[in-house]
């Protein structure tokens, strides 16, 4: 197991180089520049649309845009905005949360890019089904000698969607805050993680199995639900230590420019460090989002990306920030051996005494099971892709089976695992949406003058074509 580690904690490193923090951020910015800050501007449609003022059954889909929204979300809004941000901080320092903003606010466009050609490019499966995602992106817009690297982008998917980071960190805080204290297990206990690694599987699988339709809908009721509850939590430790904000705040400006509390005092680990978990908190850029923004009941390519722009802004720049804030003010990180959910437990616990680690338990708890839900479909997805249609169940059942080898494993293996192949499925993802990203504009002032929208960077010509009714 110790070879194991050290091999996925190098093969991290290798392919999180500065290629990867190029692609990623210099490729975020290209969309910025590109666009004229278009889809910044359109944010109060965007929530129109999500709210439902634009669906219709009719249209070629699974689901609507909002449960489209909340299956993404639910994969993002997890145990990267728990357990991650305080990786990031360990590792990185406080400043590495200001890389994450960063990576967050050019992951809008990155968005808005990457979740239109999921829905301009979608493809057909063994089974002719309609399915969208990078991997239909590469093969329907870049056609077929382009195919290498839609099977890439499926290949490091599969491995890249494995349950293992939040079944591991569910369970290590379970076995911290319940099972030790009250003596059903000692640390690292290995008949304790191996029997709730086994519980849990058991109850993703009930829900797995219902397909994207049932995913969506679970996710619909819980995401709402788990932000809402994180929100009354953050907000009540930022209010109990709100003299300790403006430094926490300047802290993180401060430590991004000069790397001082990173290992080594390194500036360009601290950036390193922000912009991978900040990959791993909002995936703009990776690609996993594009497969349930994909499935959303639309003909309109420009609608998803509006509704999928909105995803950085809820995951990072508000869930991530409320975490970071937390275990700054309560001061926490510093010194503290602790790291992933058990740091941000003991922040919980200083600010709520008795209780905090056992609500951010139940927090966690409804966090991680929700991405699990949603990980097993993108990989089902990419399994459909790369075998068929009528083979992809054969990897549900290979996940539910990993759920239990992720609740025993080291917090270094999983989330290195998964780091490297978030960094791989940049790369179809990222090179397919610059490609392809003039398309994306003829599109999106075409769906902006249709719908007499200002921004474009053409007039309206007919405001006559406006959809009658239009809330905007």
């Amino acid at each position: 197991m110790e070879q194991i580690n050290h091999a996925l904690v190098a093969f991290a490193n290798f392919v999180w180089g500065t290629p990867i923090l190029i692609l990623l951020l210099g490729g975020g910015g290209f969309f910025v520049l590109y666009s004229r800050l278009l889809p910044y501007r359109h944010f109060r449609h965007a929530f129109h649309i999500i709210r439902g003022a634009y669906d219709d059954p009719r249209e070629s889909g699974d689901i609507t845009h909002f449960q489209a929204l909340s299956g993404a979300l639910a994969g993002t809004i997890g145990l990267g905005n728990i357990a991650g941000v305080a990786v990031a901080i360990h590792v990185g320092g406080p400043g590495a949360m200001f890389w994450m903003w960063m990576s967050a606010l050019v992951g809008v466009c990155t968005k808005f890019f990457t979740c239109t050609l999921s829905i301009m490019y979608r493809g057909r499966d063994s089974r002719g089904a309609l399915q969208g995602g990078p991997m239909y992106v590469v093969t329907e817009g870049l056609g077929p000698r382009w195919r290498p690297l839609a099977i890439l982008f499926a290949v490091a998917g599969l491995f890249g969607t494995l349950p293992v980071f939040q079944v591991n960190q569910l369970t290590q805080i379970m076995r911290d805050v319940v099972a030790v204290p009250n003596g059903w297990a000692s640390h690292g206990h290995f008949d304790f993680d191996l029997l709730f690694g086994l519980a849990t599987a058991a109850m993703v699988a009930l829900v797995l199995f219902g397909g994207i339709r049932r995913v969506g809908a679970v996710a619909s009721r819980l995401v709402p639900l788990m932000v809402a509850g994180y929100g009354l939590m953050t907000l009540y430790v930022l209010v109990a230590y709100r003299a300790e904000i403006p430094a926490s705040l300047a802290l993180i400006v401060h430590d991004a420019l000069t790397g001082q509390a990173a290992a080594g005092g390194v500036l360009g680990a601290v950036i390193l460090t922000g912009v991978r978990r900040g990959a791993f908190s909002n995936e703009a850029g990776i690609g996993t989002e594009a497969m349930a923004h994909g499935a959303a009941r639309t003909d309109e390519p420009v609608r998803e990306g509006l509704v999928a722009m909105v995803g950085p802004v809820i995951d990072t720049l508000v869930v991530c920030t409320c975490t970071a804030l937390a275990i700054l003010v309560t001061g926490v990180w510093r010194g503290a051996d602790a790291n992933g959910v058990t740091l941000t437990a003991h922040a919980f616990e200083r600010a709520m005494p008795g209780m905090g680690a056992y609500l951010l338990t139940v927090m966690v708890f409804v966090l991680s099971i929700s991405t699990m839900f949603t990980y097993g479909y993108y990989g089902a997805k990419c399994t459909n892709f790369l075998l068929g249609a009528e083979r992809q169940h054969y990897h549900r059942y290979l996940y539910v089976a990993l759920i239990v080898v992720g609740a025993v494993a080291s917090l270094e293996a999983v989330i290195s695992l998964i780091d490297g192949m978030y960094a791989l499925m940049a790369i179809p993802t990222m090179v397919s949406a610059i490609v392809l990203a003039p398309r994306v504009m003829r599109a999106a002032e075409d769906y902006f003058e249709r719908h007499g929208l200002a921004g474009s960077r053409r007039r309206p010509a007919e405001l006559s074509r406006q959809r009658e009714g239009n809330p905007d």
